[in-house]
Parts: C-alpha cells; sequence; structure tokens
C-alpha cells in the first residue's frame, strides 16, 4: 500500500490526478450502465433504510454520472418510516453545508457546483448530528475508509460533525472501491462503501 504520508507535498497533486482518471472513468459510462447501477445502489440502500428505519437521514441529489440516480431522493424518501426527514445539503458561500428537507422534486432548485438543493428552510450545519444514517457523494473511497470527493471540503467539514456511532455511507461505481488514496489530515472517513455489484461493505475506518 502506497504511504502518500511520506510525500506531503505530493498529496494534493495525487488527488488532482486521481479525481481526474475517476471522472473520466464515469463520463465513458454508458447511460445503460449507469442506470443499471444506479437501480442496483437504490435497491441496497433501500433496504438498509428499511432495515434501521431512521427517524433522519441525509442524501443528495445525484448529478451527471454519479451513482445513484437522479431520482435517488424520491426512493430514499419513499422507503422511510412515516414522519422521517431526508436532509439533503445546502452549499454554503463558505463551501460548508447547510440541510434542508426534503419535500419532492417540485421543490428542488438549482444550485452552485451542479448541485440540486431544497427551497425550503435551513435547518442549519448542525442539523447532520441527529441524523441516524448519513449518506454521501464520493470519487472513490479506500480500504480504510478514506474518502475522496471533488475537493471543495465540503463533506469533510459536514462529517467531522457526525457522531462516531452514526453509520455513513459513500455511494460508488464499481472499480471505485481502491487499496489506498492520497489523503490529508483533513479528509473524513466513511463506515461503508456502496458499489452496483457488491452492495454494502463495512470499512475499519480510519482515525480522523
Amino acid at each position: 500500500m502506497p504511504n502518500f504520508s511520506d510525500h506531503a507535498d505530493a498529496v494534493p497533486a495525487a488527488k488532482r490526478e486521481t479525481r481526474v482518471a475517476l471522472l473520466a472513468r464515469r463520463r465513458a459510462l454508458t447511460a445503460p450502465q449507469r442506470a443499471a447501477a444506479a437501480r442496483l445502489v437504490q435497491a441496497e440502500l433501500t433496504g438498509l433504510v428499511r432495515r434501521l428505519r431512521p427517524t433522519t437521514m441525509t442524501g443528495y441529489v445525484p448529478v451527471g454520472s454519479e451513482p445513484g440516480g437522479p431520482d435517488l431522493p424520491d426512493v430514499l424518501r419513499a422507503a422511510l418510516p412515516a414522519g422521517a426527514d431526508l436532509l439533503l445539503p445546502v452549499l454554503r458561500d463558505d463551501l460548508d453545508l447547510d440541510w434542508a428537507p426534503y419535500a419532492g422534486p417540485g421543490t428542488l432548485v438549482a444550485a452552485g457546483r451542479g448541485m440540486r438543493e431544497p427551497d425550503g428552510p435551513r435547518r442549519g450545519r448542525a442539523a447532520i448530528t441527529g441524523a441516524t444514517l448519513v449518506v454521501v457523494p464520493a470519487l472513490a473511497v479506500d480500504r480504510r475508509g478514506l474518502r475522496l470527493g471533488r475537493g471543495g471540503g465540503s463533506y469533510d467539514r459536514a462529517l467531522a460533525r457526525v457522531p462516531a456511532a452514526v453509520l455513513t455511507v459513500a455511494l460508488l461505481h464499481d472499480g471505485e472501491l481502491l487499496a489506498a488514496l492520497p489523503a490529508q489530515p483533513h479528509d473524513r472517513p466513511v463506515g461503508a462503501a456502496l458499489t452496483p455489484s457488491d452492495g454494502l461493505r463495512p470499512l475499519p475506518t480510519a482515525a480522523p
């Protein structure tokens, strides 16, 4: 396993190169491949939600080639118990994440970085601390649980607020659960990765 920490100055460049390669691989997926992957991810995640029955969980609206499909919030909302909240991220000007409950596709508006987010009342950055299941996007995750995002640091800030006992799940395409990723001290791990072919894979999360 490469020890990226021995070359701290090279880590940001290694992250950029890894992101470019992963995004190119995602863009190469055909529409039928993306749709098939989304169905498998949604089915596995629906089963997880129905088993855990969270009263509050977080999700997001996949865009472009992100796993899960654009209708993921509706699938999650349908799987939740009656009265439970699905919180979606709202990107702040400082690139941190606020949260707002999802009330249906007609309540989503375009936002920065290609995101779509709820237009309803925000609950504040700390709202994620009340979630009992946290679902996040990622470009890749490694076997230690370390996650590679798109580089804004938004989810690292949000994950730092999540209690250690809460299950955090990153959604991936096949081939994006890697042996090791370049990482920096601020990078936050996740507790599990979910891929179309292998389903939910618990991970021995790295120490923060």
